[in-house]
């Protein structure tokens, strides 16, 4: 009977020991997560990041805190997330401009691009919004560009940052219209409309997610969108392709990253609950609501997204010398 006990006692504490594979997986999160937006607080990346932080947190049972860690074209906070521990308690909200469009930009990144995440999934994909000062004169994309060819450097343009999804989308847009409108780089969306609103530059292109609401509420004045079809959140908005540039296509996207060497069992488990999340129709209708088209892929699927991406804009910007200074 001893000998029985004893062998029991010895199979529970190896058990305790050793826990089951599922068993690890059905732990996490045991504790809140970190969700870093390499922006300051109230652009488009962080309006994304704080919808699906709130559901996860009721999802989980624990707290995702967003933490706004901004600067250098969202390197600081990018860099943040690719030193810490992989062990899918610190994650990034990344964009097209931090993971697709900094690596052809910045030759001396403090991480390594090709390396340092680990694609989690696509959150969406973010429509940009040509938009004014209503203080401008002009009601159309062809109006301000009529504009703006007659005060040649007069006007000036914000962006979330050199080398920002909108900062191309408008350097393109410049480039095929032939006007010539100084750039303006902010640290982030939400400074970048900030100075819209108030009259200090004249033009923005900036995500539907971040500008929807200034645009419904009459203080800033959209004249196109960047997308090649209509967005939902301003149906009455026409496409520049379909005003003044004919195939224009620029928009920019949102997805989830962790460090390289997070446990794939745990990138797996992220990525399947947030994709749960974006086919729910309050978390889609919120979403579509703003003015982004929530997307949700697996992690070979973002992977290949960011790959494709970061070889088209480096043949942007190399093509039209587009530089950070």
């Amino acid at each position: 009977m001893k000998t029985i006990l004893a062998l029991m006692a010895a199979a529970m504490a190896f058990a305790m020991a050793f826990p089951t594979n599922a068993s690890a997986q059905t732990a996490f999160p045991a504790r809140p997560v970190t969700l870093v937006v390499p922006f300051p607080p109230g652009g488009g990346t962080d309006t994304g990041a704080r919808i699906i932080a709130q559901r996860l947190s009721t999802k989980w049972g624990q707290q995702v805190i967003v933490e706004n860690k901004g600067g250098a074209a969202g390197q600081i906070g990018a860099d943040m997330v690719a030193k810490a521990k992989p062990d899918g308690y610190t994650i990034l909200m990344g964009n097209i401009g931090t993971q697709a469009i900094n690596p052809s930009l910045y030759p001396k990144l403090p991480y390594d691009p090709d390396r340092a995440f680990a694609p989690i999934t696509l959150v969406a994909e973010l429509p940009l919004a040509m938009m004014i000062n209503p203080s401008i004169p002009a009601k159309t994309a062809t109006e301000f560009v009529a504009l703006a060819k007659s005060q040649p450097g007069q006007m000036s343009y914000s962006s979330s940052g050199a080398g920002s999804g909108p900062h191309l989308a408008t350097e393109m847009f410049k480039d095929a219209t032939g006007i010539f409108i100084l750039h303006v780089p902010y640290r982030g969306g939400g400074p970048a409309i900030a100075d819209l609103l108030a009259g200090h530059v004249q033009l923005s292109f900036m995500t539907v997610l971040e500008a929807s609401g200034h645009i419904k509420a009459g203080k800033l004045r959209a004249l196109a969108v960047s997308s090649d079809k209509r967005v939902s959140a301003l149906p009455d908005v026409p496409t520049v392709a379909e005003t003044i540039i004919p195939k224009f296509n620029s928009i920019s996207w949102i997805g989830l990253l962790a460090p390289t060497g997070t446990p794939k069992e745990i990138v797996d488990k992220i990525s399947l609950d947030v994709r749960d999340l974006l086919a729910t129709d309050d978390v889609k209708a919120r979403l579509i609501e703003l003015g982004a088209i929530p997307a949700g892929t697996t992690p070979a699927q973002f992977t290949q997204l960011i790959d494709v991406d970061r070889k088209r804009y480096a043949l942007i910007i190399r093509e039209r010398k587009i530089t950070v200074n």
